[in-house]
């Protein structure tokens, strides 16, 4: 029988913030595009403060031969 998943992601919408010492929304800046995914900041939407990364994994290509 197949898995069925619930989820595929998650975004933050709000993360601890130590500066501003509570939860505050979060910004979600892309970071770099690599050969295997992208790289996401997230930031404090007030401070700026960087609180966290997140990874999104692309799937691999399929190898086509000829």
């Amino acid at each position: 029988m197949k898995e069925q998943r619930q989820f595929d992601a998650f975004n933050a919408t709000s993360l601890y913030c130590p500066k501003c010492k509570a939860a505050m929304p979060v910004i979600e800046r892309l970071l770099l595009i690599l050969p295997d995914g992208e790289l996401y900041e997230y930031k404090c939407r007030r401070c700026g403060t960087s609180l966290g990364e997140r990874k999104v994994t692309k799937k691999p290509e399929p190898l086509l031969v000829r």
